[in-house]
């Protein structure tokens, strides 16, 4: 069973399962109380949301999901702004990795929480045929996106041109961010500019099986060559890049962290 990128880096690079050294580092401490009632109206969502592969989501129940994220605080699941890997300015001298913990994972939908550390970075990749919501629940990130302009060209090609949809820094508390199999950012990066926590809902996971495995890219600015052979497909108000697929960046290990925070009752639904 795969829960999404955190998956896909486990299953590449072999699974690196271990708990950050000293406790005052952890971005967790176990927490023992009921379920909050918004992280099981999530759970109960997410199983009216994502109905299997090959399927979007409707808009009703996509804005249903992004309403009970939006309204989600960090000790839903277990986290506080109070613990100290989540204060400003707290370098580690020991090279601290983005971690990744799930909260939740089935074959139609993954609920994990990755943890950057400041200036910590999550390369840019995709998630074909899948819906995902982010939402940042701790921390200042920033976040570039981009969609191909054809969807349809072939993923073989050495470069393809991608139309930018995001470029700028969130802080916590914003919005939470969709997007979709073809629309709306579905290639994206993370950089941390302090320490962060971000909800992934993903639907549905990778599967290497079903032709959702995980790629990663470069982008390079459109060079003169670019702008002339695409000028039909181009707006003259939007930015775009060419996107060059890579192998999986050397420093794109992630640690693997247990949950501490409230479980979902998966027996009521």
């Amino acid at each position: 069973m795969e829960i999404g990128l955190a998956d896909k880096v486990r299953e590449r690079v072999g699974y690196v399962r271990r708990i950050i050294a000293k406790e005052r580092n952890k971005p967790y401490r176990r927490v023992k109380r009921q379920v909050p009632k918004s992280l099981q109206q999530l759970f109960h969502s997410c199983k009216q949301t994502f109905k299997g592969p090959q399927t979007v989501p409707v808009t009703q129940d996509v804005h249903k999901l992004r309403h009970i994220l939006d309204n989600m605080k960090p000790e839903d699941v277990g986290l506080s702004r109070d613990l100290q890997f989540f204060k400003p300015g707290n370098i580690i001298k020991e090279n601290q990795r983005v971690a990744y913990t799930t909260v939740y994972q089935c074959d139609n939908f993954s609920v994990c929480i990755f943890f950057l550390p400041e200036r910590g970075v999550i390369p840019l990749h995709n998630h074909p045929g899948m819906t995902v919501f982010s939402k940042l629940l701790l921390g200042q990130m920033h976040i570039k996106s981009y969609d191909w302009v054809d969807p349809k060209a072939s993923p073989n090609s050495k470069l393809r041109l991608a139309k930018l949809k995001a470029n700028k820094v969130f802080t916590s508390p914003c919005d939470t961010s969709v997007l979709y199999p073809t629309t709306g950012g579905n290639i994206h990066e993370f950089t941390a500019i302090t320490p962060c926590a971000v909800l992934d809902v993903i639907g549905p996971p990778y599967s290497k099986q079903d032709d959702r495995d995980c790629s990663y890219y470069k982008d390079f600015p459109c060079d003169d060559e670019d702008e002339k052979e695409n000028t039909k497909v181009k707006d003259e108000n939007d930015s775009y890049a060419m996107l060059e697929e890579i192998e999986m960046p050397e420093n794109c290990q992630m640690d693997g962290i247990e949950y501490l925070g409230p479980p979902i009752d998966d027996t009521v639904f």
